[in-house]
């Protein structure tokens, strides 16, 4: 008889593993509390899938012998709960998909930079030609590259903190932590240690054969390392000294050791920002790691463009530059897009709050943010924390933000989209906040 093996939400993670799972003779069932997509609901009738959207049959779900969760479904569903109460086994898609591939896997987590260094990682590999594919929060799931028949050399994967709760046996052969800043509190009972701890399971069942890379620089991550065990060998990347793995200095990062070391100019790389130099660096050890050599990381680090909806430029006019950094969904992340600017800046932030603190921009808003433009349903806690620091208004619609944007903005400001927040109050992603800005960018 068959496993039977329930999913639960069916978006990209969910369809993908459905099929990886109809592949591997299991007996499919998916749930999805919500409406499924036009496309995921054509594909899973074309494959002859089980499914139900707009609730959960639970008799159905509590049958299951194991459940493959979407990483968007918090803990505290009651779906989830009485599967919990019942001891059904609960993995993550990553989880059940890496029991199914030999390819090697990159691993890349942390509060922000991941998904740059995911695809720069990528590129770094296939500028070496070294047979490479990208998987997990960005772009195709790792299941859906799997139940394709993909087998490459390496995997490179984005995780969340939500996939990395639902995995157990799976092991990274390159673990990369980019950084941790408090985001998704809501998620981890408002508790900053619970956040932290899930981003540190990218270490878990790794060996000394294997690679772990951080930035030793970000506070969290050095106070917490020493507390960690780490299984796999050490490098560290920093801006402030010698990091045992890569180090930035005078201009140029150093990467790698001894006879083996890679020197590249900053000013070499189209990505700009002090964030960017960490990200490169990580990235490029992980493909001295993979096999990739230094002429052809030298030639991937100048040529790699970045990454849509981080800090892309959209467009001049009259004088005033508009940046698309809708990606930037933390305080952190908007930290590093303001720190970044060296025009006055009016800054659009705004979104579903995830328990932000926002006291870690005060300085920055006081020296570069000539004005700030809310966008979305409350914007309670934005003006509270920024109406004694610079010019604010709010707006509730895209168009409307972007035209009262060019209203205040004068030649040689920037209008920097950075929102702070989750996209959820007005958009259905960041991908579709960041478009429809960038729309209304293109029509002033």
């Amino acid at each position: 008889m068959n496993r039977k093996l329930v999913i639960l939400g069916g978006g990209e993670s969910g369809v993908g593993t459905a099929l990886l799972a109809q592949m591997k003779g299991y007996d499919v069932f998916l749930s999805d509390s919500g409406t499924l997509r036009p496309h995921h609901r054509d594909e899973l009738t074309a494959a002859g899938i089980d499914f139900e959207e707009g609730g959960h049959t639970a008799g159905r779900v509590l049958a299951a012998d194991e459940v493959v969760k979407s990483p968007g479904i918090p803990e505290k569903a009651p779906m989830v709960r009485a599967l919990r109460d019942k001891g059904v086994r609960i993995v993550s898609e990553i989880e059940f998909a890496g029991r199914f591939t030999r390819a090697r896997k990159i691993c890349i987590t942390g509060a922000n930079g991941k998904t740059t260094t995911t695809l720069l990682t990528h590129h770094l590999l296939r500028t070496a030609g070294i047979r490479a594919e990208t998987a997990g929060n960005v772009g195709t799931s790792l299941a859906r590259q799997i139940a394709r028949g993909n087998e490459p050399d390496w995997y490179v994967i984005e995780l969340s903190s939500f996939q990395l709760d639902g995995m157990y046996d799976f092991r990274a052969d390159i673990g990369i932590l980019c950084n941790i800043t408090p985001d998704h509190l809501d998620r981890y009972e408002y508790k900053y240690e619970n956040y932290i701890r899930s981003k540190f399971r990218i270490l878990q069942n790794q060996t000394p054969a294997d690679a772990f890379i951080c930035d030793i620089d970000d506070p969290t991550t050095a106070e917490w390392l020493p507390q960690m065990t780490v299984g796999a060998r050490l490098f560290e990347v920093s801006q402030q000294g010698r990091g045992q793995g890569a180090y930035a200095e005078g201009g140029l990062m150093h990467i790698g050791s001894g006879e083996a070391e890679l020197v590249v100019p900053e000013s070499g790389m189209k990505l700009k920002g002090r964030h960017n130099v960490y990200n490169a660096m990580q990235a490029a050890l992980a493909a001295q790691l993979a096999g990739a050599s230094n002429d052809d990381i030298a030639r991937g680090l100048a040529s790699f463009a970045g990454v849509e909806h981080r800090l892309e430029h959209v467009r001049d006019l009259d004088g005033v530059e508009y940046i698309n950094d809708s990606k930037a969904t933390n305080v952190n992340s908007a930290w590093f897009a303001l720190e970044s600017m060296t025009r006055p800046v009016v800054w659009i932030a705004g979104g579903t709050d995830k328990g932000n603190d926002y006291s870690e921009l005060y300085d920055l808003v006081r020296d570069k943010v000539k004005a700030l433009v809310c966008l979305g349903v409350d914007n309670g806690k934005l003006l509270e924390a920024f109406a004694d620091k610079t010019q604010v208004s709010e707006t509730r619609s895209m168009d409307e933000c972007v035209a009262r944007c060019r209203q205040i903005a004068s030649a040689g400001d920037v209008v920097l989209l950075s929102p702070c927040c989750a996209s959820f109050d007005l958009f259905r992603s960041y991908e579709h906040r960041g478009e429809l800005f960038k729309q209304a960018v293109s029509n002033l």
